[in-house]
């Protein structure tokens, strides 16, 4: 009932604040050609098919409140091993106000931590905001039940793990579209010019696992990230503390990250950047330090699909943006593991050698935007296990991505 009044109220009020509406639709279309664990090759086609709308509204009496309402939805068809799968969800649907330095969001909108492999995605909530003289202030909640599962991809517990495994079965959606039930909460704080040289950014964020299943987790985090311009070169330091208590057993334990960063804009004529980046999780001790747990999965590489719990990245990274048109990226990656008990479910089928050097991943690609709603994407590259210790029989994994992307307004 309350739903259906707010709907009401909304439909009415609409007509008074709207001042312009924007219709824009969005197709993306991907194509990936690699090996998969075995030496067969695969071919796997996605299309994304994006509608969406934004209304601008403010108060026609000319005070200082303004918002804006985007609603979008997609269709998402996917042929992998001869099935062809259609995924309907909606997408970004955010109602958005602003009085002043106030702000309110709700619906479901973006929301990502300092460090985004914490959590990063599209959730279903309200956040509000103040912007101060301190910086902006927010505190947001969340719950990801009505999420898609693929996309939102929490996979904190075995049981998560499973619900993702599950095949979308449209006789049974309820039991096979959705998410792990979580709820989420962050008190954010940024400022971008502390003594108009640092620029910080952290969050105070809590996740309680609803499901009450045997191996159910709730966790703390506390996340900070320092940048500091330094003429061409930005540095940037980041790290998370967290706590977890396991639902049946009750156990306690903590678990940290960190990422150091350095970026360098390189003095030549067209767009140009170097970046060196380390990324530590830490993994299982016999201690009171866990592995690193974080709430939505974001893999470590773009070929070598692991999580970002108990493992060491180092990524060296180039992008040249030669004009508006063309642009260009390469990418080395490499992993170590910092722990031999925590499961990361790494996609290589070769027999474990209990070694932590995992080996090293190599990528190149290049962007064209030849007008501007059409942009082409072409990349490929190769995880090469035998720089590493730990898979001696393994053979190298590939993959060519080729993503298209129309944008109609």
């Amino acid at each position: 009932m309350k739903k259906k009044i707010f709907l009401i109220l909304l439909i009415i009020l609409l007509p008074c604040f709207v001042m312009a509406a924007e219709f824009g639709l969005v197709l993306n279309q991907y194509v990936d050609v690699g090996s998969s664990e075995s030496e067969n090759m695969f071919v796997e086609y996605n299309a994304l098919l994006v509608p969406r709308l934004l209304f601008l509204f403010d108060d026609s009496s000319g005070g200082n409140f303004l918002g804006s309402l985007f609603i979008s939805a997609g269709l998402n068809a996917r042929y992998f091993a001869d099935e062809l799968v259609y995924v309907p969800e909606l997408l970004r649907t955010e109602l958005y106000l602003q009085w002043g330095s106030l702000g309110v969001s709700a619906g479901r909108f973006g929301y990502s931590t300092p460090l985004p492999f914490l959590i990063d995605g599209l959730f279903d909530g309200v956040r509000f905001s103040y912007n101060s003289g301190l910086g902006n202030l927010s505190f947001g909640a969340w719950f990801t039940s009505l999420l898609y599962k693929k996309n939102i991809g929490i996979g904190m517990t075995e049981t998560d793990r499973a619900i993702n495994d599950v095949p979308l079965d449209y006789g049974n959606l309820t039991g096979t579209y959705f998410a792990p039930q979580r709820f989420l909460a962050s008190f954010d704080w940024e400022n971008l010019a502390v003594a108009d040289i640092l620029r910080l950014n952290a969050a105070l964020t809590a996740q309680m696992d609803l499901s009450r299943a045997v191996d159910s987790y709730n966790s703390q985090y506390l996340s900070l990230k320092i940048g500091l311009p330094a003429g061409s070169i930005f540095f940037e330091l980041g790290a998370i503390l967290s706590t977890g208590q396991t639902g049946s057993t009750n156990d306690f334990d903590m678990a940290f990250a960190g990422n150091v960063g350095i970026y360098w804009t390189l003095p030549t004529r067209f767009n140009s950047r170097i970046a060196l980046n380390a990324l530590y999780t830490s993994g299982q001790t016999n201690g009171l330090i866990g592995a690193f747990v974080p709430v939505t999965t974001s893999y470590a590489g773009d070929i070598f699909l692991a999580r970002l719990t108990a493992l060491t990245v180092l990524d060296l990274d180039y992008l040249a943006r030669f004009n508006e048109n063309f642009g260009i990226n390469l990418n080395a990656k490499y992993f170590i593991r910092n722990d031999l008990v925590t499961d990361s479910s790494y996609n290589i089928a070769a027999p474990d050698d209990n070694g932590q050097l995992l080996g090293a991943e190599f990528y190149a690609g290049f962007s064209v935007t030849p007008v501007s709603d059409l942009n082409l994407n072409v990349g490929g590259g190769m995880f090469v296990p035998q720089l590493g210790n730990n898979w001696s029989t393994a053979i190298p994994l590939w993959l060519v991505k080729f993503a298209l992307i129309f944008t109609f307004y």
